[in-house]
Order: C-alpha cells, then sequence, then structure tokens
C-alpha cells in the first residue's frame, strides 16, 4: 500500500524538526519516563558471570559484543531502553540505543542509563529515542560528550495517541525487519567475497598458477605441497636489513606538507600502505632520517589487534618526511630474489597468516605482539622472480574484479542502512502517516509519499 503525508500540520517550534501533526502533542521526556544511570561494573567482569554487562560497546553493537560480570548494580527489565550517555567526539556510540526484548539478565554500566517507558509505548519510544538530534546536538566533535541527567529530562518530544504510537512501532518492527534480512545477504555476501579473495590469494601464492606442475613436499606441514621448482626457505635469507621506529610523543594530528611525522601502526592496515595514518612530529624533535620511508619497504606490524597483528603492506614510492614507528618492523629485501609485493601477499595468505596469529603474544586480543624471529623464521614458498611478477599481474587482475564487487555490496549495504533510518525518523516525526498500514506479504520496501524522506 502507498504511505501518504499528514494532511495537516503544524509548525513544532523545535530547530532540528519541521511541522508535525496538529494531534500530536509536545512532551518532555521527564514526564514520560523513569530515569536512572547505571553503576560501575568493572570491578566484577568475570567470563563465568551471570549478568550481561551492558557498557556502550554492548549497546553500539546492537548487543553482539558481550560481556558478562558477577554482580547486577543496576538491572534492567523487559521493554527498557538503555542508552550511551558518554562517547569521544562524534563518536558512533553516543546516544545509540538499546531495546531490552527478553528476560535475560542485564547489569547497566556507568555511561549507558535506562530509560523506563511509563507514559509512552516503549517500541515507540526506542525508535524515536536512539541517536534522537535533541541528544546529539551535545556532540560539538571536539570534546567527549556526557550526557546529563537534566539533558534526558528536559529533552522536547512530539508524540501522538499511544495508540497511533503502537501503529507505528507495529509499522517499524515489520519493515525494519525485512530491511535488515536485506542488509544481512549483502553482508553475507561481502564475506563471501572476501573469502573467495583470500582464497585465490593464498593459492596462487603457495601453489603458483599451473595446475600440472610437479610438486613437492615443503617439509613444513602448515605449508603443504608447492610447486617443485620453488624454494622453500626463511624469509631471513631474502631480507637484507630489517629495521624498527621509535615512539616519540607526537600531536595527535597527521603532518602537513614539509614536515615530519610518525607512521601509525594502522598504516597497513588492510593490505594497502596509508601514508596519511600518522603523527605530527613536534618541531623541537629532531627527526631520524635513517627511520623515512622508500619506495618498496616492505612494513609489517609488530603490534596491533589479534586480527591485524601482522598485517604487510608496501611503501608505494618514497617518503623522505614520515618516520617508522615503533610498532612496525621495516623489511629490506635482496631485490633478485624476492619482491615485498610478493611476499606482503603471502604474508596476507591463509597458512601464513594462522601461524602469525599462532606466535602472537599479548596480554588481551586488543594488543598482540610479533617478536623479529617469528617474521624473520617464517617460512617462504617462494617461486623465481619472473614467476613472482606473473602472480602478481594475475592477482592485480582478479583482486581488481574482487574489490569492484565487494564496494559495490558495500555501497548497497550502506544505502539500506540509510533507507533504514529515513524509514524511521519519517515514521516518528510524522513524515509518513501509517494509521491505515497493514502488513504486506509482497512489497520489498513500503512507498513513501514523496515528501516523506
Amino acid at each position: 500500500m502507498s504511505l501518504l503525508a499528514y494532511q495537516k500540520l503544524k509548525p513544532s517550534g523545535i530547530e532540528y524538526l519541521d511541522g508535525v501533526p496538529n494531534d500530536w502533542s509536545l512532551k518532555r521526556l521527564g514526564d514520560l519516563v523513569a530515569f536512572a544511570q547505571g553503576k560501575a561494573h568493572e570491578p566484577y567482569i568475570d567470563d563465568d558471570g551471570d549478568y550481561i554487562c551492558v557498557n556502550s560497546r554492548f549497546v553500539s553493537t546492537s548487543g553482539r559484543t558481550i560481556k558478562t560480570c558477577s554482580i547486577n548494580l543496576t538491572p534492567a527489565s523487559l521493554n527498557d531502553i538503555l542508552m550511551v550517555m558518554s562517547d569521544l567526539p562524534n563518536g558512533r556510540a553516543l546516544a545509540r540505543a538499546y531495546y531490552v526484548d527478553d528476560h535475560g539478565k542485564y547489569a547497566v554500566n556507568q555511561r549507558v542509563c535506562r530509560i523506563t517507558a511509563e507514559k509512552a509505548h516503549p517500541r515507540f519510544l526506542f525508535y524515536l529515542l536512539d541517536r534522537h538530534p535533541g541528544l546529539m546536538q551535545n556532540d560539538d566533535g571536539v570534546h567527549q560528550t556526557h550526557l546529563s541527567n537534566a539533558d534526558f529530562q528536559k529533552l522536547k518530544l512530539y508524540l501522538p495517541s499511544i495508540s497511533e504510537q503502537n501503529q507505528i512501532a507495529r509499522f517499524l518492527d515489520h519493515e525494519t525487519v525485512r530491511i535488515d534480512a536485506l542488509i544481512e545477504e549483502q553482508q553475507r555476501l561481502i564475506e563471501l567475497l572476501k573469502e573467495k579473495r583470500q582464497a585465490v590469494i593464498s593459492h596462487a601464492v603457495i601453489k603458483g598458477l599451473d595446475p600440472t606442475v610437479q610438486m613437492k613436499d615443503s617439509g613444513v606441514k602448515w605449508l603443504g605441497e608447492v610447486p617443485a621448482h620453488w624454494e622453500v626457505t626463511p624469509l631471513k635469507y631474502v631480507v637484507s636489513n630489517l629495521g624498527q621506529g621509535w615512539s616519540p610523543q607526537c600531536d595527535n594530528y597527521p603532518a602537513e606538507d614539509g614536515e615530519w611525522g610518525v607512521l601509525k601502526v594502522g598504516c597497513v592496515n588492510g593490505g594497502q600502505f596509508n601514508a596519511g595514518e600518522n603523527k605530527h612530529l613536534p618541531v623541537e624533535l629532531k627527526p631520524d632520517e635513517e627511520l623515512a620511508i622508500k619506495q618498496g619497504d616492505l612494513l609489517i606490524s609488530r603490534a596491533n589487534t589479534r586480527e591485524l597483528v601482522g598485517s604487510a603492506a608496501v611503501a608505494d614510492k618514497n617518503y623522505p618526511r614520515l618516520m617508522l614507528c615503533d610498532k612496525l618492523y621495516r623489511l629490506r629485501l635482496n631485490m633478485e630474489r624476492a619482491t615485498p609485493e610478493f611476499l606482503a601477499l603471502y604474508l596476507r595468505s591463509s597458512a601464513p597468516r594462522s601461524q602469525i596469529e599462532l606466535a602472537a603474544s599479548g596480554a588481551s586480543d586488543s594488543m598482540q605482539n610479533i617478536s623479529q624471529s617469528v617474521v624473520m623464521d617464517m617460512t617462504l614458498s617462494l617461486p623465481p622472480l619472473g614467476e613472482q611478477e606473473e602472480i602478481l599481474r594475475f592477482l592485480s587482475v582478479i583482486l581488481k574484479s574482487s574489490d569492484d564487487l565487494v564496494a559495490e555490496a558495500t555501497s548497497q549495504r550502506y544505502l539500506l542502512q540509510e533507507r533504514r533510518s529515513a524509514l524511521i525518523s519519517a515514521a516518528v516525526t510524522g513524515k509518513i502517516d501509517v494509521r491505515g498500514w497493514q502488513p504486506s506479504a509482497t512489497a520489498t520496501f513500503p512507498e513513501l509519499a514523496e515528501e516523506a524522506v
């Protein structure tokens, strides 16, 4: 069915809100709900705890990232709304809401609040409050934002009758489920494309391109068979120099042209060197020119998260004013034996990647380390130089096609997410009239009034 706009509107009197339906009423959030701030549960974090610790990470990931605790100081109940009260400038968690739709044992942590609807439909209120612009305007983009009790109590909201709130909630529950299914479909496609990409890389750099080539046992269990004419050697025998940088106290912004910068470990994430991932070196500190980056340098992250430690990328040109940081290894190779681009792909392939993850050490998954010996003793299956270049040419074509498909699926997912947000905003602010809506089994999306979104 077609969704129309409300026929009669009135000025809202709120700067971020246009006209609202004539019969919607202006309320303060504090008059509609009971409000409570969470308490510190960090001292009671326990992998075997009985309670879900509702922190900002839990809320911002829609409950996918879970920590548990052994004590519950601020319990939440069915139909409560849990909202993040504090976040970094321009953060994605501020005012993000989570709706309690089960009887789980939730312990609300500090910097998260519990909102219990008393004079409003809780599900409608959840859709209305999630990243509400009246709360988001407290984020100045510069300082960490801390929403106060007063920010919530005085928040002005326009609401329809309870029955209409219920109808809007029904509509949004139905339509967001369908959109979420399409988003999930795109996410699965992205994951499958990435898995296929990884498989193509792994086969090419370990088995080669010729399916008829004679194979031999590499002598390394995790490596298996490799082409008979390939060399099996530790990486250290193709490295002419291994360097590691330093970690001065830098300014927390990138260096501009003509200034010195120190690379951040994230410059190699994703397998492509990103020179913009750096911090400005204060003018009073003398740069070390020996640590400047040169074209062809193979950079490997020494310390990073478990998923990213050991990430490798190659500098695409000389960067005479960018220095190596202490969380990166810099390998300069014997170019008569190995190309840095081939080795970067090799280190990203499945079997070597698994060995790096096994060898990484650290107190938590958020910061793992690999030693120089892990890198230098890594076994290579190394084809002749000409064959390395042939493999690189083959992969450049395949990976470009794969990247294009991933980019297209990512764009579709983003558009669906935007569509979802626009639909929710239109429904809870009175831009579309869903009073006559009933579920349809045929439509992929509801047809919105042209002026609605």
